[in-house]
C-alpha cells in the first residue's frame, strides 16, 4: 500500500503514527506541498480534494482522509484495536476524538491558516476556491484553544490515557494536535501539568517518530 505523504502535515502523520502503532508497513510518496504538487495532475486524480493523506491499496483503489485511512487499516489488521475494544470504548474513542478535532486542532488550522503569509489567498486547505484570510480568526483560535487545553488538563488529573484505559486513536489525535499546534504559535502553559506529563508520553511512544 501506498501512502501520498508530506512529512510535516499534520494528517499524513496521525496515519503514519497509527500505521506504526498496528506495525503495518506502508510505502511513503512524498507530495511536494510547497511546489503545489497536490493541486496538478496526476495527484489530482487521486484525490480531486487536493490534500494529503491518500491511500492507495493493493488493487489500485484511492482513500481519502485519515481517519478513513485509519479505519481502513483496522479493518485489515484488528489488533491492537486503536479504535477500542467494547462498545463504550468504541464510543468513548469516538467522544474524545471528535472533540480534539473539533476544538483543538480546529484551533490549529484557523492560526496557522488565517496567518501563514504563504497561504495568503488559501485560507482553507487543497483545491478549495480562493478564500482569503481573516486575521479575527486567528485570535478566535487563542480562545479556542485555551478552553481546549485546560478542559483536557482537567480531564487527564487522574488518567493515563484520555479515552480508556489503553493508548487509542483519540491519543494519536491529540498527539498530533499539540505539536501541530506548537508550530501555529499555540503553546501548552507550563501549569497545564496533567497534559505536559500525557504529551511526554505519547511523544516517548516508538510510532511518535513516524
Amino acid at each position: 500500500m501506498r501512502l501520498y505523504d508530506s512529512p510535516w502535515a499534520p494528517s499524513p502523520r496521525r496515519v503514519r503514527i497509527f500505521a506504526a502503532e498496528k506495525g503495518i508497513a506502508l510505502e511513503l510518496v512524498e507530495v511536494d506541498l510547497p511546489g503545489g504538487e497536490h493541486l496538478r495532475e496526476p495527484f489530482l486524480k487521486c484525490n480531486p480534494r487536493g490534500a494529503v493523506p491518500v491511500l492507495e491499496t493493493d488493487d489500485g483503489a484511492c482513500l481519502t482522509e485519515g481517519p478513513a485511512i485509519c479505519r481502513y487499516l483496522e479493518a485489515l489488521q484488528p489488533d491492537p484495536p486503536l479504535f477500542g475494544a467494547s462498545p463504550i470504548e468504541v464510543g468513548r474513542i469516538e467522544q474524545w476524538t471528535r472533540r480534539i478535532e473539533g476544538e483543538g486542532y480546529a484551533a490549529g488550522v484557523y492560526a496557522f491558516r488565517n496567518s501563514a503569509r504563504s497561504l495568503a489567498g488559501r485560507a482553507l486547505v487543497g483545491a478549495a476556491p480562493s478564500v482569503p484570510q481573516i486575521p479575527e480568526l486567528v485570535e478566535r483560535a487563542r480562545i479556542m484553544w485555551t478552553a481546549f487545553v485546560a478542559d483536557l488538563d482537567a480531564h487527564l488529573t487522574d488518567r493515563e490515557w484520555i479515552a480508556t484505559d489503553a493508548y487509542s486513536f483519540a491519543d494519536i489525535t491529540a498527539l498530533v494536535t499539540l505539536d501541530f499546534c506548537g508550530r501555529a504559535k499555540l503553546a501548552v502553559p507550563e501549569d497545564a501539568v496533567n497534559l505536559r506529563r500525557w504529551h511526554a508520553a505519547a511523544g516517548a511512544r516508538p510510532s511518535a517518530a513516524a
